[in-house]
């Protein structure tokens, strides 16, 4: 597990590594809101830990960047030494996992971190993305770009299937076999389901995240030049 601890006041930034570090997390550190949003896009992390007051960018309006316009869904734990119910809601809102109020024990926040992981991943099982592109396979409900996607048992067949492979080429007969089973219908079936899907998640929108690979099948993914 890879956790990003965000924090400007260096002493406490190294106690928290430290003690993570011995937990067996893997620990990288940024002083900065700046620093810190650059690191949270640019790499994966498993878990984000958040001060609420940073030089550059405060821990607020980074909390929201990455929830908003990053369309990040990485848990974050949230620091601060302000403990209003005002406070904790403005974190809440922002899109903080939890809120943990300084002075803390480091016992405490591995507690912490714990939860919210389990709470993550359990979340994780059943919910899907690829760039922009969200499936909830508890409620069946598609969005891109939070704008709701209608498709039928079929369309939501395959995007499963495809988001679970993402970035993979999905071979037509494994496509075919997942609808049909052995009772295979006309050669076009496949074809025209595949071009209502893309018709509902791509059409839309401006950049294409269903591929044909000629003669192969089809992937989910984002292309490299539009991330």
């Amino acid at each position: 597990m890879r956790i990003l601890v965000i924090e400007d006041q260096p002493e406490i930034l190294q106690n928290i590594a430290d003690y993570l570090e011995l937990k067996g997390y893997l620990v990288d550190c940024a002083y900065d809101g700046l620093g810190g949003l650059h690191l949270a896009v640019t790499q994966p992390f498993d878990l984000i830990i958040l001060d609420l007051m940073l030089p550059g960018m405060d821990g607020i309006t980074l909390c929201h960047r990455l929830r908003q316009e990053a369309r990040m869904q990485t848990p974050i734990i949230m620091l601060t030494a302000r403990d209003s119910v005002e406070d904790k809601l403005a974190g809440f809102q922002a899109g903080a996992d939890d809120y943990l109020v300084k002075p803390f024990s480091l016992p405490e926040l591995n507690a912490r971190v714990e939860a919210v992981l389990r709470r993550g991943q359990a979340g994780l099982q059943n919910m899907l993305e690829i760039g922009d592109l969200s499936y909830d396979m508890n409620s069946l409900e598609v969005t891109r770009q939070d704008k709701a996607i209608k498709l039928s048992p079929i369309g939501l067949k395959l995007l499963e299937k495809l988001m679970k492979s993402s970035p993979h080429v999905v071979r037509r007969e494994v496509l075919e076999e997942l609808l049909w089973g052995e009772s295979l219908p006309g050669s076009d079936s496949l074809r025209s389901h595949i071009h209502t899907l893309r018709q509902a998640i791509d059409k839309p929108f401006t950049s294409p995240l269903l591929h044909t690979v000629h003669g192969i099948g089809f992937c989910l993914k984002v292309q490299k030049d539009e991330v």
